[in-house]
């Protein structure tokens, strides 16, 4: 077999995606004979356009609750939405059979909010002066 072509890209496409995830679904499934990643997402909507303004990401596999992305707009924090959307994919993640979430957030976005939702930090990485991402997992329970 001759040596593949390897390139750098910042935008990858969708056969990039499928390649890198399906074949990662795979090696994971042969290794633990479960296929059980699924993706976790929701949606905030404005009540009057039904407009998406902000929500989750994230994802569940082997029992881990990865929450990839979470946003809110300013005029929307603060007034318990964001715990009541936190709260609902954690319970989601249970029903899925995940005992265990990560989150990696940043010094100037979240982490108070994820503590006093029993989010705990385990780590935290300075990438510029002042700024750190901060690594918290939770112990997930019914």
């Amino acid at each position: 077999m001759s040596e593949p072509t390897i390139t750098l890209t910042d935008a990858p496409d969708a056969e990039l995606r499928s390649a890198v995830e399906s074949g990662l679904v795979a090696y994971n499934e042969s290794q633990t004979t479960r296929r059980d990643v699924r993706p976790l997402a929701i949606a905030v909507r404005d009540p009057d356009t039904g407009t998406v303004v902000g929500g989750l990401l994230g994802r569940t596999s082997l029992g881990l609750f990865f929450l990839d992305l979470f946003y809110l707009p300013e005029t929307l924090r603060g007034r318990g939405i964001g715990s009541r959307v936190l709260r609902l994919a954690e319970d989601e993640a249970i029903r899925r059979g995940c005992r265990v979430a990560t989150l990696v957030t940043i010094t100037f976005q979240a982490p108070e909010f994820y503590a006093r939702h029993g989010w705990e930090e385990f780590g935290r990485i300075e990438s510029a002066p002042g700024i750190a991402r901060i690594f918290f997992r939770k112990t997930l329970v019914a």
